[in-house]
């Protein structure tokens, strides 16, 4: 039952991170979400192929990549890449071609950094202290993210994005530092949750994003409409 429920999370993950990274590209023009939702799609990919076909064997070469991807996501990729990325409508920011490498290249050099740091199956305690404040951080935006959905009248996709961050909260703070004293030596329950709710959380905050997005350009319709009967 656990490898068909590891499978469908895993699935679930590879999807939103490629469909909906390539919408928000498409639709959105938004490159820093849309790269960082494919990382987390690769990353899905990589980790399934890797259980797959070498059973979470550490001498894979998957197994660095899987744990570079992690520490490229947990550092600065799912956390400053994101919250510049959700600027976008929150504050109608626009990233300088050289502002979105630069996060990317931040996120790189994370990851690379991080990923020696990895030992055993585990993170020592200080990259696991680091990725536990990255996220409560990139959790403190996400919930005015939410509120700013709510103001805007989206209040479904506001609830829903409290619900799924407090979700992933609690998956990041198990991640390093309280492992499932039920869970099996491959962690196979935590990682079916994890996965489960990295996909579950890059769809709600794509429909968050559209959300806004939508409301902005309604409101930028209107104050041109005003403007125009203003001159005329």
């Amino acid at each position: 039952m656990i490898e068909t429920l590891f499978l469908l999370a895993d699935l679930w993950l590879i999807f939103v991170g490629f469909f909906y990274g390539w919408l928000f590209i498409r639709r959105h023009k938004n490159y820093l979400l849309g790269l960082e939702w494919m990382v987390v799609g690769t990353s899905a990919t990589n980790f399934l192929l890797w259980s797959l076909l070498s059973g979470g064997d550490p001498s894979s070469p998957m197994y660095t990549i899987a744990y570079f991807l992690d520490a490229f996501s947990r550092s600065f990729g799912f956390t400053l890449v994101l919250i510049l990325g959700l600027m976008m409508v929150t504050h109608r920011y626009k990233p300088t071609l050289w502002a979105e490498i630069g996060a990317f290249v931040l996120a790189i050099a994370g990851g690379i950094f991080l990923v020696g740091l990895h030992e055993g199956g585990a993170y020592g305690v200080a990259p696991a202290t680091f990725f536990a404040v990255t996220n409560l951080i990139t959790s403190i935006f996400l919930f005015y993210f939410a509120r700013r959905l709510w103001r805007a009248g989206s209040k479904g996709w506001a609830i829903a994005t409290e619900m799924i961050t407090l979700v992933a909260m609690l998956i990041a703070t198990t991640y390093d530092f309280f492992p499932w004293p039920f869970d099996d030596a491959h962690r196979s329950w935590f990682y079916t949750a994890a996965l489960a709710t990295w996909g579950t959380q890059g769809f709600i905050y794509f429909k968050g994003y559209k959300a806004l997005s939508e409301r902005n350009a309604r409101e930028d319709v209107a104050a041109a409409a005003n403007k125009e009967g203003i001159l005329s």
